[in-house]
């Protein structure tokens, strides 16, 4: 049903034991990638001439609502927070690095008055800085992997636990 996460290598020149190696590297590098707030981030893939449709970004990620939390997820079967903006936007067919951190150098600021549809919203929960990434579906609300035993849902900016969290907004355009 989804494309797989690692292509194979089909270079004819490639032994089994490079070919194994090879993959143990992938292994390695994607056990790193836990957490809302991991450190493994990965260059934005932007095509050309594109236009980011913000609604659609809204709209895919109303359609996972209800799939569990899962540190490290980046499916349907369990997302955290940025593993579900990486899923949504490489569902538009934009790569966005896989951490909050990476995440919150994408695209242009967006003051919290301008916020629309397909923003990426950034707050703090567990640190300083940007520690925890959503995506809005209008300018009050937005779509979140909350935390280990909570499903995919949406929230309010005008609660005031995510009021007070809120740090600013990005917008991916190109």
């Amino acid at each position: 049903m989804f494309p797989p996460l690692v292509e194979t290598d089909t270079r004819s020149d490639m032994t089994p034991h490079a070919a194994i190696g090879s993959g143990l590297i992938v292994l390695a590098a994607a056990s790193g990638l836990v957490g809302c707030a991991g450190r493994q981030p990965r260059p934005v893939v932007l095509p050309p001439g594109g236009t980011l449709n913000g609604a659609a970004v809204a709209r895919t990620a109303e359609s996972v609502l209800g799939a569990p939390y899962r540190a490290g997820g980046t499916r349907p079967d369990g997302f955290d927070c940025s593993g579900l903006v990486s899923y949504v936007f490489a569902r538009q067919g934009v790569g966005v690095p896989r951490d909050v951190k990476g995440q919150a150098g994408v695209g242009r600021a967006v003051s919290r008055a301008a916020l629309r549809e397909g923003d990426l919203l950034f707050f703090t929960t567990t640190g300083p800085g940007a520690t925890h990434v959503a995506i809005a579906i209008d300018r009050d609300r937005f779509v979140h992997a909350p935390t280990r035993g909570a499903v995919v849902r949406v929230e309010s900016l005008r609660s005031a636990y995510w009021a007070d969290r809120f740090l600013f907004g990005r917008r991916l355009t190109y």
